[in-house]
């Protein structure tokens, strides 16, 4: 994923990775900064109750290609 664009943020560098998900540290090429973006496993962006509990402030519903 290095290299590729989410949205507005371009990801630079896998800072991590874990049963919830891979943490990538990304550049928002809006606000020009740098931020941590969370990569949710399929199985929590497919089911609604999961999702639901995640505690990030956003929330893709689809895991980047």
């Amino acid at each position: 994923m290095i290299g590729k664009t989410v949205g507005q943020y371009r990801i630079t560098e896998k800072l991590g990775a874990g049963g919830m998900g891979e943490v990538y540290q990304a550049r928002d090429t809006k606000l020009d900064r740098d931020v941590a973006l969370k990569v949710l496993p399929e199985a929590f962006t497919s089911d609604p109750d999961r999702l639901a509990r995640c505690p990030a402030r956003r929330v893709r519903s689809s895991r980047p290609a």
